[in-house]
């Protein structure tokens, strides 16, 4: 994994200057799709098999550290100019937001918790065009309009919950986690922006502070005696830590190239997730897939088509 995430960086790096921008934001945003949902699947085989998801996560941070280190070469000599105060949000948003869902799951269940993150996607698309002053476009917007209408479909509303134990404070979990993923996805855009310093610097401080504040709960847990450290989970966690690594990367170099454009990285990151999810879902765990979930997989397909193609579906509209 380590060698396949160091041949496609220098792949791309080599051909940063010719690609065509979409092109090249789409083979990243494939990337990063792909890394994320292998972070998905890791997760719910390590529910499965009894691992101890928190100190996956909390290791997940040393290896990402780690991979920074060596394939980023971060510059910490001159730090002038760096964000502190977006690196710090991270550090402790990363790792807090995960105890956060563990604990929304537990209350409100996954079905719901599902839904608040993938609903999350709201936040980022504001924040395009009341942040970053991206330009509305109509196409773009009706691609947009399909693509949040497909996130709707997919979700499985239907399902039933086998947790009846939700409580009263359900809902502020779930607020959290929905505004939580939102945030996340516009710091790392901010992080994207960051002239000041290279991303390996800027990934390498966010980990290093996510890892620490991950780490003191895990320490805490194992002197109060809830915890004990064990192999496999730190093996676990590396390589969990190995798709991380590349998730985030791949996501942050896509804001990179298309930096006018965040919108198209927002949306077609969380809708091609929910595409790949879907169907690892289907062909890996056998879940079973309602005619509204069908048509939602079919207006994802079509939502990415008129984001990154907006000139070739005007063209068949023309026709």
């Amino acid at each position: 994994m380590i060698k396949l995430v160091v041949k496609w960086r220098d792949r791309l790096t080599a051909h940063q200057s010719t690609g065509h921008p979409i092109n090249q934001t789409m083979l990243y945003v494939l990337l990063s799709i792909c890394c994320s949902v292998l972070v998905s699947i890791m997760l719910k085989l390590a529910k499965r098999y009894h691992i101890d998801v928190y100190q996956a996560i909390t290791w997940n941070y040393s290896i990402a550290i780690v991979l920074t280190w060596l394939f980023l070469k971060p510059q910490l000599q001159n730090l002038d100019g760096a964000p502190f105060n977006l690196f710090v949000l991270l550090g402790l948003l990363l790792p807090v937001l995960f105890v956060i869902l563990a604990a929304s799951v537990r209350s409100a269940g996954i079905v719901r918790t599902d839904a608040a993150q993938r609903l999350s996607l709201f936040i980022p698309i504001a924040a395009a065009f009341l942040l970053f002053n991206e330009s509305p476009d109509a196409v773009r917007l009706t691609g947009l309009a399909i693509g949040i209408t497909a996130v709707v479909c997919l979700i499985p509303w239907q399902k039933k919950e086998r947790n009846k134990k939700a409580g009263n404070s359900s809902w502020i979990y779930l607020l959290v986690v929905f505004t939580g993923m939102g945030v996340i996805d516009v710091l790392f855009k901010q992080v994207a922006l960051v002239k000041q310093i290279s991303t390996g610097t800027s990934l390498f401080i966010v980990y290093s502070l996510a890892f620490a504040v991950a780490l003191v709960g895990l320490f805490y847990q194992v002197f109060t005696k809830t915890m004990r450290f064990s192999w496999p989970h730190i093996f676990i966690g590396w390589a969990l830590g190995i798709a991380n690594f590349g998730n985030i990367l791949f996501y942050i170099k896509a804001h990179q190239s298309l930096a006018k454009n965040p919108s198209i990285v927002f949306s077609s990151m969380n809708i091609g997730v929910i595409i790949f999810g879907t169907l690892v879902g289907v062909i890996i765990f056998k879940e079973k897939l309602t005619l509204f979930n069908k048509i939602g997989l079919a207006l994802a397909i079509l939502a990415i088509v008129v984001i990154y193609y907006p000139e070739t579906f005007t063209n068949i509209l023309g026709r």
